[in-house]
């Protein structure tokens, strides 16, 4: 217990090195995350406006569940060497399952009723979706970005492991200079660290909820199937 304990001092002694640090963790997630909201959103979001591809984003998701991040970002420094563009692919490549399956079954599962409504009133598709579907889909499609959130901020230490860029993952692999305090200080500051992104994601999850949602919406029960990788039912 001690050692855990040593490791909050460390951090007061060592403020400028933990947010030297903590800025580039932040600046490796941020990209891969953009990066990765980029590519699956879009593409789970039309996949489930269509009703086609199920198939596809399901196992897509879980092919990137069993593929170890440690191991992708080994593989990519032979053909791109030592360097920050690895460990991007790597994160890229978690995150994107995640919020992929999630964009389609939030779309997906927008009941037909409300759907064929909004066509009767005269909306075409690209209308339908912008004002009908989106919307009701934002809870669900928010919950996927949040948890890889979560993902890509506590996987960014692992490029310390293998040579790039680990944000705080630096202090934590380099134990003969930082000793056990300065190890488990920094294993401590990615803890809160994910704990706050997640936060930070579940008030943003809230904000975007329409507010006719939000009472009826467990927004703990939807974020723990999304942890666990089962996609959640349609939204209520």
């Amino acid at each position: 217990m001690k050692p855990v304990l040593d490791g909050f001092p460390w951090i007061g002694h060592h403020l400028t090195l933990v947010f030297d640090k903590l800025g580039v963790h932040l600046l490796i997630s941020g990209i891969a995350l953009a990066v990765a909201i980029a590519i699956a959103t879009p593409l789970g979001v039309w996949l489930g406006h269509i009703h086609r591809g199920s198939f596809a984003a399901i196992n897509v998701s879980n092919v990137g569940r069993a593929l170890p991040s440690l191991a992708i970002i080994a593989i990519l420094i032979a053909p791109l060497g030592i360097g920050r563009l690895p460990l991007y692919i790597a994160l890229v490549i978690l995150a994107v399952p995640v919020m992929l399956t999630n964009a389609y079954v939030a779309v997906d599962g927008v009941d037909d009723e409300i759907v064929d409504a909004a066509r009767g009133m005269g909306l075409r598709g690209r209308q339908v979706l912008w004002h009908v579907e989106l919307p009701l889909a934002l809870p669900l499609l928010f919950a996927g970005i949040r948890t890889a959130a979560v993902y890509v901020v506590a996987t960014v230490p692992l490029g310390a492991l293998v040579g790039t860029d680990g944000g705080l993952g630096d202090i934590i692999v380099n134990q003969a200079s930082y000793k056990l305090e300065g190890v488990i200080g920094a294993a401590i500051c990615v803890a809160v660290l994910a704990l706050a992104v997640d936060a930070l994601f579940a008030g943003l999850q809230r904000l975007v909820t329409p507010r006719a949602l939000r009472p009826r919406m467990d927004y703990a029960e939807l974020q723990t199937e999304v942890a666990r990788g089962v996609p959640a039912a349609a939204l209520p």
